[in-house]
């Protein structure tokens, strides 16, 4: 790539900081972000924690352990991502947790010919096992499917969820970026299809929602002519009020502009 893929450019953001934001707005724990010992990782999301891997080298596996070793005592279910998938939506995110949160060890989606081990959900109490694994240096997933119950949903199963069938019927959750004509063809989609509306004195004769395209939040106040920061601030689908203009958005996502005053 040239560049690490954690730091690739992203709508101004980077792919990094664009799959912590579409997971912290999903989950109600904390989000981890598992690097290499001394790796350099750019900004991220406010209260994102960092572990580092025991040792470099070894693998989603030990990612894998250290991540939900981490997450031990306060956390059940984990959804564990690769850096390097732009398209990861929260209607995806959210429909995989329920697999490991309806009872299965690991929610395992198998889209687009390939199981995705780094798009699924995993119980944290597999936090040994996986450790165990790299101890015996058997680095991969597959071995830990096997010593426990997973859940693996299809297509079909995935596209069962309509709020996922709606929102990304294609499962573009799924895709990643492993080669730089795979950067540079994610980075030529047009940003996801948001709506925008704004309220109060920001109204100034727009009263009702509009269609935009936007992959933060910065893009949608841009879209809507304003700047977000002292007087100005977004709620996301109604609720999560924000002023980080680099907080990630997904088709079918509301975004509302208030004044500070009105939005806290």
């Amino acid at each position: 790539m040239g560049t690490a893929k954690a730091a690739l450019e992203w709508h101004g953001s980077t792919l990094l900081r664009r799959t912590a934001g579409i997971i912290a707005r999903v989950t109600d724990g904390p989000v981890v972000v598992v690097r290499a010992p001394g790796q350099d990782l750019p900004a991220l999301p406010p209260r994102t924690e960092v572990v580092d891997d025991p040792r470099e080298g070894l693998g989603p596996v030990q990612g894998l352990a250290a991540g939900l070793a981490a997450l031990t005592g306060r956390a059940e279910v984990a959804f564990v991502s690769s850096t390097d998938m732009p398209f990861l939506h929260p209607a995806f995110v959210r429909r995989v947790l329920r697999a490991a949160q309806d009872g299965a060890d690991v929610g395992l989606p198998v889209a687009r010919g390939y199981p995705q081990p780094l798009a699924a959900s995993y119980r944290v109490a597999l936090a040994p096992a996986a450790a165990k694994l790299v101890a015996e240096e058997r680095l991969r997933p597959a071995f830990l499917f096997e010593e426990c119950v997973v859940e693996r949903l299809d297509e079909g199963a995935l596209r069962a969820d309509p709020v996922l069938a709606a929102l990304d019927p294609g499962l573009d959750s799924v895709l990643n970026v492993n080669e730089p004509a795979d950067y540079q063809a994610a980075r030529a989609r047009p940003a996801p299809e948001v709506t925008i509306q704004r309220f109060g004195p920001l109204a100034d004769g727009h009263r009702g929602p509009e269609q935009v395209l936007a992959a933060t939040v910065a893009e949608a106040a841009a879209a809507a002519g304003l700047e977000l920061g002292t007087h100005v601030v977004a709620a996301l689908n109604g609720d999560q009020i924000t002023r980080d203009g680099q907080t990630p958005l997904a088709a079918g996502d509301t975004v509302f502009f208030l004044s500070a005053d009105a939005g806290g």
